[in-house]
């Protein structure tokens, strides 16, 4: 199953044009899927049965992360269409309890592989996102913010990243979901398993200060379920977690595979947003598709 959106203008397709920045549209053979450096191998699958059903164990994610405090994270976004295969990497530390983080994103080169582009600095914050070195038109020492709420995917895709906390919070509306067995991420012990998630139910359980952004998402979306895997930790901590995200757009389809993988849980996280004065204002050139009110 896949999800698909409504339209091309703004929302979801804002990877291709907030954080890709125009790289997609010349972007042909960059690499694969499956490269957020902490592939699960081997799948040596046990005989052992889940502590739990399977679905009340995934649903549970979200909470447990929260008990855990914060975490440090590596992310993967990968966009296909039309045979043009992009992958935006991303890497920094997550607080669950204040739902702040820092990733810097990096973009792939251009297809000749001599366009370097600047990372990408986000700050993660409820119903925000916030970008510095956004792209062309923006003064190098401002900031882009985003109401996250106002976009049809609520976050899950636009920024190039999943927020850590919507990839937790959207498996609170786990349904059919199956316990495919143990392996091992990373030299830790997981359970791995599989299954979609309901977008309107997961935006009716997830905690107040993400429920807009995934209402939004909910609402945006013409399909309510998006395909996982999920790989938790034998104290029911999620490692990975892996959403499956299709758009429907006037021209190839977009697929797109975001994947995010956490470790290091406890680690201190500093974020400070930026004051309003930091904030840019203006307009923001997209790449290569005119300009954009941010």
């Amino acid at each position: 199953m896949v999800v698909q959106q409504r339209r091309c203008g703004g929302g979801p397709l804002a990877v291709l044009a907030l954080a890709v920045a125009g790289v997609v549209t010349v972007g042909s053979g960059c690499s694969g899927a499956g490269g957020d450096g902490g592939e699960v191998t081997g799948e040596r699958v046990s005989r052992a049965g889940p502590a739990g059903a399977p679905a009340a164990v995934v649903r549970g994610a979200a909470e447990a992360l929260a008990g855990a405090g914060s975490a440090e994270t590596r992310t993967s976004m990968e966009t296909a269409a039309g045979g043009t295969r992009v992958t935006i990497r991303g890497q920094g530390a997550y607080d669950f309890r204040r739902q702040l983080g820092r990733i810097k994103v990096i973009l792939p080169k251009d297809a000749a592989g001599s366009d370097e582009h600047r990372p990408i600095t986000e700050l993660l914050a409820p119903g925000a996102l916030y970008m510095k070195n956004r792209g062309a038109g923006v003064p190098d020492d401002k900031w882009v913010r985003i109401d996250t709420t106002a976009l049809e995917d609520g976050n899950l895709v636009t920024g190039g990243v999943t927020d850590p906390t919507a990839s937790a919070e959207l498996l609170r509306g786990a349904g059919e979901v199956t316990y495919v067995g143990r392996t091992e991420l990373a030299g830790v012990a997981v359970r791995h398993y599989r299954g979609t998630a309901e977008l309107g139910r997961a935006a009716r359980e997830a905690s107040p200060s993400s429920r807009g952004a995934l209402a939004a998402a909910a609402k945006g979306f013409s399909t309510d379920t998006v395909p996982f895997d999920a790989y938790l930790d034998d104290e029911g901590l999620l490692r990975k977690v892996r959403h499956r995200f299709t758009f429907a757009t006037e021209g190839p389809a977009v697929a797109v595979v975001s994947t995010m993988l956490l470790y290091g849980f406890g680690a201190p996280v500093s974020v400070e947003l930026p004051p309003e004065a930091d904030i840019y204002t203006g307009r923001v050139q997209q790449g290569g598709s005119g300009p954009e009110t941010p």
